[in-house]
């Protein structure tokens, strides 16, 4: 035989198991999703017949779909934007040299390492109407009279867990740019201060254009991540108040869990890893040409 041919041989025996899992954990239960968002199912006898698109027609028309769908294009849009600024500004800090750097590292790398359902409680009460941290210090300072319902008004309720996910996920988006920092060779910053550069023409010229594909990535893994969140609104508001904070993946939840509906469940499912798809793949098609 062949050594090659032995060799491919012997590699595909290796990674057998791991397609095996894959399969089983990923890809069947993907299949079945999409199989049971075509079908008229009936709990609790299962799935009664195919149902064409009429489970999408409906699903598209609701109300509550779209809302959440909203809810969720408003929170990852807003939280990712804001997470991508102080992210920049945390790496540029921690990227410079100064006693203590590694202790100031983790500190900010602290809130990312939490649970995200653990961050979405402790936050829960400091943002509560009567006994909250938030509100006591604000009345201290003389900033307000009466105390505000953050969790419970709109839209406040939004605001509030978009500060959340700021303050959790910034340290995240630093740590990207901080690895695409460390590969930029300091003789560049010479050179250019050399030829008369500021700091300010260093940042926009050198380390901006040269920081984009980590930024870029960042956004890619943060994107995806905030646009199926869950955890936050479930633990922190519960979709409310009034649906103001329910994104797909809570509403998703309830059509399979409360609701007992699966096929519309699968439905949501569906529309939000396509729409996920869709702009995974522009991020890498920007992040190909970036490179290119």
């Amino acid at each position: 035989m062949n050594r090659s041919v032995k060799e491919y041989r012997t590699g595909l025996l290796l990674v057998l198991p791991a397609f095996i899992l894959v399969f089983f954990i990923l890809f069947l239960p993907t299949l079945n999703t999409f199989r049971l968002s075509f079908s008229h199912f009936k709990f609790p006898r299962g799935v009664q017949g195919s149902n064409g698109l009429q489970n999408y027609i409906y699903i598209l028309k609701d109300r509550e779909f779209l809302q959440s769908f909203l809810n969720t294009i408003n929170f990852a849009a807003v939280s990712v934007l804001f997470e991508v600024l102080f992210g920049i500004f945390l790496a540029v800090i921690i990227n410079k040299a100064f006693i203590g750097r590694g202790l100031v590292r983790t500190v900010i790398l602290f809130p990312w390492v939490l649970p995200t359902a653990l961050n979405a409680i402790v936050w829960r009460w400091l943002f509560n109407t009567d006994f909250g941290f938030i509100n006591s210090m604000l009345r201290t300072l003389h900033i307000i009279s009466t105390n505000i319902n953050w969790l419970g008004k709109i839209p406040l309720a939004m605001n509030s867990m978009i500060s959340v996910a700021i303050w959790k996920t910034s340290s995240f988006i630093a740590l990207m740019v901080l690895t695409g920092l460390q590969t930029i060779p300091m003789q560049v910053y010479e050179a250019a201060e050399i030829d008369g550069a500021s700091r300010q023409q260093q940042f926009l010229k050198i380390t901006v254009p040269l920081i984009i594909p980590s930024i870029l990535l960042a956004l890619l893994f943060r994107s995806m991540d905030a646009l199926r969140s869950f955890e936050l609104p479930f633990s922190l508001t519960q979709g409310g108040p009034a649906g103001s904070t329910q994104t797909l993946s809570l509403f998703g939840y309830r059509q399979f869990f409360q609701y007992l509906k699966f096929d519309l469940g699968a439905v949501v499912s569906v529309v939000q890893f396509l729409f996920i798809l869709v702009l995974g793949i522009l991020y890498i098609r920007l992040l190909r040409r970036d490179e290119s």
